[in-house]
């Protein structure tokens, strides 16, 4: 949490998140089946809430569960979910689930971050998109945004950067206002100031057989195609694990598949 984010009254950070997913009291209200009335007086520090009201309000918000911790510590509550270190006990079935996927995914890159894009775990095909990277950026905590778009990292072997830069700063940008994570802001003005010298589509359109925007990869005096889904893990009651994101990319041609394959 920061240090904003202590000081701020539990009225003032609800009435952020209500504001953040554009919905009126009276929308939050009917949404809630809360009166008008408490919810202003909440925001406006006129009430204070219970941590059943504000868990109820955090849930119907989409707030994420570290926020909603957060939301409680600012009333004087306790936090409401753990955030378990991924190599705890409690979580062994988690890492057991993520490797299964990893490895299942082979011979196609996979990779596990988390909330800041930091690499969580990969399989070891992910040796294919990183060859090639300076090694520092590779240490650990290794930054998979950084890895991409950094000069010294993949986009000198990205054939579509301008299309692929413009796609991972979108998702970024749909991510900060989802969250509060202030570390966020920082980690997206430092990627857009890495160079590009393609054009940046401002929409993303589908070029001749495209059904989703591709990763395009020189490689071996070949371009590989790739495109990539998400997963998380569903009903998380953990912050930890509300927060893994497992990507995996799965080939775009058959040609790129053929050569996975061969590899």
């Amino acid at each position: 949490m920061t240090a904003a984010q202590t000081q701020q009254p539990v009225g003032q950070l609800l009435r952020r998140w209500r504001e953040s997913r554009r919905l009126s009291q009276l929308e939050l209200s009917n949404q809630a089946e809360v009166s008008t009335r408490h919810i202003s007086f909440v925001e406006t520090g006129r009430a204070a809430p219970s941590r059943e009201l504000l868990l109820h309000l955090a849930e119907q918000l989409d707030v994420p569960l570290r926020d909603r911790n957060h939301l409680l510590l600012a009333a004087g509550y306790a936090p409401a979910y753990p955030a378990a270190a991924l190599d705890s006990p409690q979580l062994s079935a988690v890492r057991a689930a993520v490797r299964q996927i990893l490895t299942g995914h082979e011979p196609y890159p996979a990779v596990v971050v988390d909330r800041e894009w930091r690499l969580v775990e990969a399989n070891a095909s992910v040796g294919l998109l990183t060859e090639g990277v300076a090694p520092e950026l590779l240490k650990p905590p290794m930054n998979v945004m950084r890895v991409t778009l950094h000069p010294d990292g993949m986009a000198p072997r990205i054939a579509n950067l301008g299309e692929w830069r413009a796609h991972l700063l979108a998702r970024l940008r749909r991510q900060l206002t989802m969250t509060t994570d202030a570390s966020l802001p920082a980690l997206y003005e430092e990627l857009r100031g890495y160079p590009c010298d393609q054009p940046e589509p401002d929409v993303e359109l589908p070029g001749p057989g495209d059904f989703a925007v591709p990763l395009r990869l020189r490689h071996d005096g070949r371009e590989l195609a790739f495109f990539s889904t998400t997963a998380t893990f569903g009903t998380p009651l953990d912050v930890t694990v509300a927060e893994l994101v497992i990507e995996g990319f799965f080939p775009a041609d058959p040609q790129t598949a053929a050569h996975l394959h061969s590899a």
